[in-house]
């Protein structure tokens, strides 16, 4: 029986980027030490979530890849020998920018990256000003733990790059997510949007008979214009099976390290009970390329 275990860091940031990195290093020696094979890091790890607001002074944040971040983060995966998925602002060239996920391999070296795809462009989520779609398509990882789906947030309530990540033998889906709520929704609110959020992606692991693993940010970050009170981000990071059943969940309010076994052969079996790969109409869908059928 093939099992992995995968360690899950949901923490919280501050303006200080050294700050962040130390204690990042800190929660992945942990986890690494405890014996995870896999490492996976929020969305934007390395400094606040910067697009709650549009100011050309953030694009100083972003860092070409390879540069000093891969450098940081390849050297941490080859200490410990693990697999290690980062999220990071990548500087393509003047004036092109990226949100762009990078996975390590145990001895350091990059194994693969993806650009976020989709690009959202809401209040207090500012990204279509900051990053370029991805031009790298949905094509999965390879590693020495097996082929890794990643994805990046926005992308995670969209099934066709789930659905195209596993055509090609992805084993895990992998989203690291930066989501919260703003203030003013009512309680209700924000538990229908966090409920929505694991909702789909249940639904993924579900119809790809795939492990989904989504890991988001958590605490509070003010909004530095002043326009909404800020972000709370809302964690719940969590594992699910290839049947959507919740393996593992973190908190929503606080910082936590999660290591999970995650069985790598359990698709196989769901896939034999329920073969929705076998039963695909592909020659009807090719609407599915239209943006809208009126």
């Amino acid at each position: 029986m093939r099992k992995i275990k995968v360690g899950l860091v949901q923490q919280s940031c501050t303006g200080h980027i050294e700050e962040n990195l130390r204690k990042l290093h800190h929660n992945i020696s942990v986890l690494a030490e405890h014996g995870a094979q896999l490492v996976i890091l929020q969305e934007l790890h390395n400094s606040l979530y910067f697009c709650q607001v549009e100011s050309t002074e953030n694009f100083n944040l972003a860092e070409p890849i390879p540069g000093p971040s891969t450098r940081f983060y390849g050297e941490i995966a080859r200490q410990y020998g693990i697999v290690l998925v980062t999220s990071l602002f990548e500087k393509r060239a003047a004036g092109l920018y990226h949100n762009t996920a990078v996975v390590f391999e145990k001895d350091g070296s990059i194994a693969g990256k993806y650009r976020k795809m989709h690009i959202p462009d809401d209040p207090a989520y500012y990204e279509k000003f900051y990053f370029t779609p991805g031009d790298l398509g949905f094509h999965p990882i390879q590693t020495s733990v097996g082929k890794l789906g990643v994805q990046v947030c926005w992308d995670q309530w969209y099934p066709e790059g789930a659905r195209l990540m596993a055509l090609q033998g992805a084993e895990l889906l992998i989203y690291p997510t930066a989501i919260g709520f703003e203030s003013s929704d009512t309680p209700e609110e924000q538990n229908r949007q966090r409920e929505a959020w694991v909702t789909v992606q249940r639904g993924h692991a579900v119809a790809n008979g795939l492990p989904v693993i989504a890991v988001n940010r958590v605490g509070w970050e003010p909004d530095p214009s002043g326009q909404t009170n800020g972000i709370q981000f809302w964690g719940n990071s969590f594992v699910a099976g290839p049947q959507g059943e919740l393996i593992a969940q973190a908190p929503t309010d606080r910082e936590i390290n999660l290591l999970v076994e995650v069985d790598m052969e359990r698709s196989e079996n769901v896939r034999r009970w329920w073969p929705f790969l076998r039963d695909r109409r592909i020659e009807e869908f090719g609407d599915l390329k239209r943006r809208f059928i009126d």
